[in-house]
C-alpha cells in the first residue's frame, strides 16, 4: 500500500484523484456549533476586552467589533462546503477590522486558523489548494508590512511606542509577525497532513475493498477448479473400470456356457476392475474429506500410480481383451510424482477409447521415452476409427494433464490405421513436487 506520509507529495499531485467525501448532515451541523461557539466566545471576549481597557477595544468600536466578529465566525458553518470562499471572507474581515483596530484579538486568530486548515484538509484540487493559502498568506504580510510602516512613520508616537533598545511598538509587531507565522504556518502544515491521511484511508479502503473482490473471485475460481478436478478423476476412474467390467461382463455372458474357465477369467477381471474403482474412489473421497488437502490430488490422482504402473496397466488391459505391450525407450531418469500421475491417467484414458472404439481385434501399445530433456509418452492402437465419434470430456481430461505437466498433447489418427496420442513433457519445465516443512 502506498502511504502518502509527506503532505507535499499530496499537494503536488493537481491531478490526483477526489476523496469522494461527501458533506454530511452530521459535519454540517457540528460546522455550526463550531461557528456559533466561536462567535460567542468572540462576543464574550470583545466584552471582557472592553471592560478590561484592552488595546483595540475601546467602547466605541464594540460594535464594530461584534460584526467583524460575526463575518469571521459565522460563515464556518460553511467551511466544508465552500472551504476556500470561507477562508478569504474570514481572512479579508480580519483585514479590514484590523486596520481600523476594532477587531478581537483571540478568537478571531483561531477562526483563520480554521479556515486555513480547511482549504488543506477538504480541497481536492491540491493547486487550488496551495494557490488560494499562498494569496491569503502572502495577502497577509502585506497587511503587517504596511502596518509595520505605518506605524514606524507615526511621528506623533514615537516617544511613547519607540523608546529604549526594543520599542514597545517594535516588540508588539515582533509578536503578531510570530503569531501569524505560527498560525498561518501550522494551519498550512496541518491542513495538508489531515488531507494526507484522508488520502492513506480511502486507499486503504480501496484496496480493502479491492482485497474483498479478488477473495472472491479466488474462491470461485478455486471451487470451480475443483469440480473440474473431481469431475477429471471420477470419469478416469469410472471410464475405465467400469468399462473394462462392461466389457469381460459381455464376454463371460457370451462364453459362460460354451467355455466356463474363460468366463471364470472375464468375472476374475470384472472383479478386480471393481476393487480397483473402489480403492481410487476410497481414495478421491478421503482426499476431499482431509482438512489439509492432499498433494496428490493436485496432480489429480491417486500418488500409487506411477510410470512404472503402466506396466501393471498394459496387463489389465491384455487380461480384458485389448492385447497391450509396454515398452521403454531410453535410460530412466527422474520424473516429478504430479507428471507421472497425469501420464498414467492419460495413459489410461487413451487406451479406454481405444477398448470402446477401436473394436473386438483393436491391439494397443504403451511406449515411453526418455531424452535428455523430456519424457514421452505414446499410446497407439489398430483399431478402427469411430466416424461418428465427438471429442468428449476424455480428451478435455487428457489435454488438462499435459497442460497442467507443462507439456504438449498430440491426438490423431495414424496413417497405417488406428489412432495415436502423444504426450511430451519436457522436464526443466515439470511441475515439482511439494516440499514438506
Amino acid at each position: 500500500m502506498t502511504v502518502l506520509s509527506d503532505p507535499a507529495a499530496v499537494e503536488d499531485d493537481a491531478d490526483a484523484t477526489p476523496l469522494d467525501r461527501p458533506v454530511t448532515r452530521r459535519d454540517l451541523r457540528n460546522d455550526a456549533l463550531l461557528g456559533a461557539g466561536l462567535f460567542g466566545a468572540a462576543v464574550i471576549s470583545i466584552g471582557l476586552a472592553t471592560v478590561a481597557g484592552a488595546f483595540f477595544s475601546e467602547p466605541g468600536n464594540a460594535g464594530w467589533s461584534l460584526l467583524a466578529s460575526a463575518l469571521m465566525t459565522l460563515p464556518l458553518a460553511l467551511r466544508r462546503r465552500l472551504p476556500v470562499t470561507v477562508a478569504v471572507v474570514v481572512s479579508a474581515s480580519y483585514f479590514v477590522a484590523a486596520s481600523l483596530q476594532f477587531t478581537e484579538l483571540y478568537v478571531s486568530q483561531v477562526a483563520i486558523f480554521i479556515a486555513m486548515f480547511t482549504i488543506g484538509a477538504w480541497v481536492d484540487d491540491r493547486r487550488r489548494a496551495a494557490v488560494s493559502r499562498i494569496v491569503i498568506i502572502i495577502g497577509m504580510a502585506l497587511w503587517l508590512l504596511v502596518s509595520t510602516f505605518l506605524g514606524a512613520t507615526d511621528t506623533e508616537s514615537l516617544d511613547e511606542y519607540f523608546a529604549g533598545s526594543l520599542s514597545p511598538y517594535v516588540a508588539y509587531m515582533l509578536l503578531m509577525w510570530l503569531i501569524n507565522a505560527a498560525y498561518f504556518g501550522g494551519a498550512y502544515y496541518m491542513g495538508n497532513r489531515a488531507y494526507a491521511a484522508a488520502r492513506d484511508r480511502a486507499i486503504l479502503q480501496r484496496r480493502t475493498r479491492e482485497l474483498e473482490e479478488e477473495r472472491e473471485i479466488t474462491a470461485a475460481q478455486a471451487v470451480a477448479l475443483d469440480r473440474v478436478r473431481i469431475a477429471r478423476e471420477l470419469h478416469d476412474v469410472v471410464a475405465h473400470h467400469v468399462s473394462a467390467m462392461g466389457v469381460q461382463a459381455g464376454a463371460a455372458r457370451t462364453v459362460i456356457d460354451a467355455d466356463p474357465a474363460v468366463a471364470k477369467r472375464a468375472l476374475s477381471v470384472v472383479e478386480e476392475s471393481a476393487r480397483s474403482a473402489i480403492a481410487e474412489l476410497h481414495h478421491l473421497l478421503d482426499t476431499l474429506r482431509s482438512p489439509d488437502g492432499d498433494p496428490d490430488f493436485a496432480a489429480g490422482a491417486p500418488s500409487t500410480l506411477s510410470l512404472e504402473s503402466l506396466a501393471d496397466l498394459a496387463e489389465v488391459m491384455t487380461a480384458s481383451g485389448t492385447p497391450t505391450a509396454h515398452v521403454v525407450v531410453g535410460e530412466r531418469r527422474p520424473v516429478p510424482d504430479v507428471v507421472q500421475v497425469n501420464l498414467h491417467r492419460i495413459a489410461q484414458e487413451a487406451l479406454t477409447n481405444a477398448r470402446r472404439h477401436g473394436g473386438p481385434d483393436a491391439t494397443a501399445e504403451i511406449r515411453v521415452r526418455y531424452t535428455d530433456a523430456a519424457v514421452e509418452l505414446e499410446i497407439v492402437n489398430s483399431g478402427r476409427l469411430a466416424l461418428d465419434a465427438r471429442p468428449g470430456l476424455g480428451q478435455l481430461g487428457m489435454r488438462e494433464r499435459a497442460i497442467a505437466s507443462g507439456g504438449s498433447l498430440e491426438l490423431r489418427p495414424r496413417d497405417r490405421g488406428g489412432y495415436l496420442v502423444r504426450v511430451a513433457v519436457p522436464l526443466d519445465a515439470a511441475p515439482q513436487e511439494r516440499e514438506t516443512p
